[in-house]
């Protein structure tokens, strides 16, 4: 019997409003597959991949014993003047897998230490190239870059923003927003087109602001994911790539979210045809069981750096930056096992396949309820977009969840949204329950 008298004083729960849940906690004890055991003994349907982490299904015995047999080897190494065997056949796993000339692999632990690192990098390859007053980053409205002051300042969710805004970086601007809610609220599978360009603000206005030859770097998410799954115009990520090209600005995907196979393939960039210059990652790489993310580089931006210190002596640094658990052994093991994994069961395509049968179910089943107001799907994710309650922004969603929740189904409310994203072993019948119960907490809640 797991362990049931909780004290509860002493954890600060992230991004959770402590207050309600010390009223009603959800806690968990066990996993396996596709459901969680609750400390009561309850079984709940993870429909959310452990917020987008555990894409293989929980309790997978080849990332279990690939993880127990690296401790008995190589516990822990230090990251600085030395590495592991792990490390380097990891990087070379997830170089083999991301697209283009992608090929050199930064590790850190997490998507929010991968989007400073991303950013950081860039600053050093233009001074390496003898720019360094390329300082200028430019995110976009909405965007999520993890909880890093660097990943905050060009990310774009407000609450994320307003209580930091004194210490966020100063030279930061953002792109607007991609979602049109009257010509593309009901969403699936496809690419959304606009007769407007979204861009053209970025060429009229905001690189004429500030100089294209003073801009780093543009990051974005492929999908803005964490907002609630908006999906980019059509074209919009390759013109975005022409004029970055066009003023020798640095393009960054972060892709903590939509890499490893959400959208049937194996990056975003590869959906939508798109090489960036650096790649950021974390979450699935691992099925979630052990942290670690990074930063995947072009061949170009590792080569300036290492140019950019042939005059100084061989012992020194090329890029001062780097954190104690970068290409931990035991993690590295764990993103080995899960990429084999992804392989031999073919887990991408199959999360293509699941997903045209949850978007399907989605609008089949969602569209035309009670303050329903939107439907996006596309990969094997969707969101939901419902009404505000006056005077109460996302207390429907959230009060949404917690109804399915107390049904056996866990989602995952975003601002106006509830999300699905279920790992990719889902079923069918998974899926019309999840949808099901979904339906009855939006009707319940109208």
């Amino acid at each position: 019997m797991a362990y049931q008298n909780f004290n509860m004083d002493h954890q600060w729960l992230p991004f959770t409003p402590n207050r309600s849940f010390m009223k009603d906690p959800r806690i968990f004890v066990a996993a396996d597959g596709m459901h969680f055991t609750t400390h009561d003994g309850r079984k709940v349907l993870d429909g959310i991949s452990s917020l987008w982490c555990v894409t293989a299904g929980h309790n997978r015995k080849p990332i279990n014993e690939a993880i127990k047999k690296q401790l008995d080897t190589l516990d822990y190494a230090t990251a600085f003047q030395a590495s592991n065997d792990q490390a380097f056949k990891a990087a070379e796993m997830i170089a083999d897998l991301a697209p283009g000339d992608l090929n050199k692999v930064l590790f850190c632990n997490s998507g929010s230490e991968a989007a400073d690192t991303s950013l950081k990098v860039a600053l050093a390859y233009h001074r390496a190239r003898g720019e360094g007053h390329r300082n200028v980053f430019i995110g976009r409205e909405k965007g999520y870059h993890g909880v890093g002051f660097g990943g905050m300042s060009v990310g774009g969710i407000p609450a994320n923003r307003k209580v930091y805004g004194s210490a966020l970086l100063p030279r930061v601007d953002h792109l607007r927003f991609i979602h049109d809610p009257v010509s593309h609220a009901y969403i699936n599978g496809v690419e959304p087109e606009w007769t407007e360009d979204l861009l053209l603000e970025l060429e009229n206005r905001i690189l004429p602001l500030h100089d294209p030859s003073n801009v780093a770097a543009v990051i974005v998410e492929p999908i803005s994911g964490s907002a609630g799954w908006y999906l980019p115009p059509k074209g919009y990520l390759k013109r975005l790539r022409e004029i970055c090209d066009k003023h020798g600005i640095l393009l960054i995907f972060d892709e903590v979210i939509t890499g490893f196979g959400r959208l049937g393939v194996n990056f975003g960039a590869d959906y939508y045809g798109v090489v960036p210059d650096m790649l950021n990652f974390a979450k699935g790489v691992t099925n979630g069981v052990i942290p670690l993310g990074g930063v995947i580089c072009t061949d170009r931006i590792y080569d300036a750096m290492m140019k950019g210190s042939a005059n100084s002596p061989e012992y020194a640094v090329e890029f001062f930056h780097g954190y104690t658990y970068s290409g931990h052994p035991v993690a590295c093991a764990a993103a080995i096992a899960t990429l084999e994994l992804f392989q031999q069961e073919n887990l991408f395509e199959r999360a293509g396949q699941m997903g045209k049968v949850l978007g399907d179910a989605m609008h089949s089943s969602l569209k035309g309820l009670p303050n329903v107001i939107g439907i996006r799907a596309l990969g094997l994710a969707g969101a939901v977009e419902l009404a505000s309650v006056a005077g109460a922004p996302g207390k429907r969603a959230y009060d949404i969840f917690m109804e399915c929740f107390h049904n056996g189904v866990m989602v995952r409310p975003a601002g106006e949204n509830v999300v699905v994203c279920p790992p990719f072993i889902v079923e069918k019948e998974h899926i019309d329950r999840i949808v099901n119960v979904v339906a009855d907490a939006i009707r319940k809640h109208a």
